[in-house]
């Protein structure tokens, strides 16, 4: 693009005509949130918010350097040792956003011989992380592990590195990859299994450890583990977790661990406080999940509840964009989501649930819910 004002003018008033003008916005005070990621309510938790404070006495607001140079400090070790036996895997790294660990770990494994095997829904960060390697993508209908195994089947045998990357839980629609099935497929093709799961790790599971503990499988059938901690743990960053070796090699090649400032050691020090949190009181899990079940049962939905995403696809962005500003006028707030984060046709109404919702602010969305879908 050349430098020409008129361009970007145009294309600013090209995105608002149709409807996909985005705004940030400032919640009003009294509005109960129902787009927030922060699944298990663990932001405000007083154990959370202690051990921040206790460690911001401790380490000062900011980590002051990279990992390799000064950043890492007692607080990110101690995290990503818990992290690790709570998953059980060998080693966890701790990266500073969930989009540095996603473009880290992939952009590390795809060398130049590389050919990568993704689901069409995957997260932006999946899909910039492939698009900034060098190897041969294909992209397989969402959810189609068959179709998966096909493409890894096609893959050239002189190919040295193969990839087969997918979400967990996918955060638009809130349904579960078929992991064993993808398992199989990654094994028979020995290829990389990589599975982003951000919206799982917490709520998915007997124990919230996510989508590869839901489907009974371990380290052997998911060898690459990413996860955030923005969304179930309430705070921020990210993660990889694996085998020693992986990690290591993380830690000598991944330019996106090695080349930014370490996450603030108060925000690892809260992060593990909310760990332990989620790991001793499972009735936020489940609470969550009956607050999920709840409003996909109310509002007549396909399928089941599989996570606290809830998708309410309208098709049209100006019909979303109508109901998502109904809702706020009754102090609910509850995002429209359009082209390009969701498929052209799907805009939708994506409601989250968290078990800091009261049942009565759960009521109130369905109750306005119902009154808006049906105007």
């Amino acid at each position: 693009m050349q430098r020409n004002p008129a361009t970007l003018r145009a294309t600013l008033s090209e995105l608002e005509r149709g409807k996909l003008w985005r705004s940030r916005r400032v919640p009003a005070r009294g509005t109960a949130n129902f787009c927030s990621n922060d699944y298990l309510g663990l932001s405000k938790h007083v154990d959370v918010v202690d051990a921040f404070r206790q460690a911001v006495d401790q380490f000062g607001v900011g980590s002051g350097a990279s990992h390799l140079v000064t950043g890492h400090s007692l607080a990110h070790e101690a995290l990503e040792e818990v992290l690790a036996g709570i998953l059980g895997r060998e080693r966890a790294l701790v990266y500073s956003t969930g989009y540095m660990a996603n473009m880290g770990v992939i952009g590390t494994l795809a060398d130049q011989n590389a050919a990568i095997v993704a689901d069409k829904l995957n997260h932006a960060s999946l899909i910039d992380g492939c698009r900034l390697t060098k190897a041969e993508l294909s992209r397989y209908r969402h959810g189609d592990a068959g179709h998966a195994a096909e493409l890894l089947a096609g893959i050239d045998a002189a190919v040295s590195t193969r990839l087969l990357i997918t979400d967990g839980v996918f955060s638009m629609d809130g349904d579960l990859a078929p992991l064993p099935e993808l398992a199989r497929a990654a094994r028979d093709a020995q290829a990389w299994l990589v599975v982003d799961d951000a919206h799982g790790l917490g709520v998915v599971g007997a124990k919230g450890h996510g989508t590869v503990e839901h489907f009974g499988l371990d380290a052997d059938d998911v060898p690459v583990l990413v996860g955030t901690f923005g969304k179930a743990f309430g705070t921020f960053g990210a993660f990889v977790a694996g085998d020693a070796d992986l990690i290591e090699y993380l830690v000598q090649k991944s330019r996106t661990y090695i080349y930014t400032t370490a996450l603030p050691s108060a925000v690892a020090a809260a992060t593990c406080a909310a760990l332990l949190v989620s790991e001793r009181e499972p009735w936020r899990r489940e609470k969550v999940m009956q607050h999920a079940r709840r409003v996909h049962t109310a509002l007549k939905l396909p399928g089941e509840a599989q996570s606290p995403i809830i998708p309410i696809v309208l098709g049209d962005e100006a019909r979303a964009l109508a109901a998502s500003r109904a809702l706020e006028e009754r102090s609910l707030l509850v995002t429209a989501i359009r082209p390009p984060t969701v498929p052209a046709g799907t805009a939708r109404l994506r409601v989250t649930l968290s078990a800091a919702h009261r049942d009565a602010e759960v009521s109130a969305l369905i109750d306005a819910l119902q009154e808006v879908l049906a105007a």
